[in-house]
């Protein structure tokens, strides 16, 4: 095995990155791109080992994407070993300026690129119902497709949310007009995929 290998071994042995973000939107923890790389300082240091993470834009179809790149340096061999991930800019740019707006991507794709890299799990939160052993997998009213991971759906709601930098009392009070409810977990499936349509709409 090589040496930078054999480092990178370490550190994902040893990582751990608690989500100590909140998601008030989806009532759900996370972590960011900034806790990864806060719990990653000492590891880096060690293994001898120096990470570099830098970011290029993508012109595909018609929407730009960053590609964020993660590179991690054997200081004592001078292998590297990478890992990639895009991040899509949003078309609705609702009180957010260009710079918020690239800055949003790019902290996505990084996020995800240290993901790949470290082998860090980003698929599960503490507010699934797996410990219970319950599915989130349910099927519409009207039977037809296939079973529909609502706390996927929630997340995914979150995190269109987060990107447009929507204000989350002004959410709340969307729902309430619209759905007489003040949590997304109390819409049924129909009207939860509902609402995801009119969000990426905004």
């Amino acid at each position: 095995m090589s040496a930078i290998l054999e480092k990178l071994n370490i550190i994902q042995s040893k990582l751990k990155a608690p989500k100590g973000q909140y998601n008030k939107f989806g009532d759900y923890p996370y972590r960011s791109c900034e806790d990864i790389l806060e719990a990653l300082k000492p590891l880096l240091a060690e293994t001898k080992t120096v990470l570099v993470i830098s970011d290029e834009i993508e012109f595909m179809g018609d929407r730009f994407y960053i590609r964020a790149t993660c590179n991690l340096f054997d200081v004592e061999s001078g292998e590297n070993i990478s890992s990639s991930a895009f991040a899509r800019e949003p078309e609705i740019k609702k009180k957010m300026d260009a710079a918020q707006i690239t800055g949003s991507a790019s902290s996505y794709a990084r996020k995800y690129a240290l993901n790949g890299l470290f082998a860090i799990d980003d698929t599960k939160d503490s507010d699934s119902n797996e410990d219970q052993g319950q599915t989130n997998s349910v099927k519409p009213a009207n039977g037809n497709g296939q079973a529909v991971n609502v706390q996927k759906i929630r997340n995914e709601i979150a995190q269109m949310l987060k990107v447009k930098n929507y204000d989350f009392n002004k959410f709340v009070g969307y729902l309430k007009q619209n759905y007489g409810i003040e949590k997304i977990e109390a819409l049924p499936v129909e009207k939860l995929m509902q609402l995801k349509k009119t969000v990426a709409s905004w």
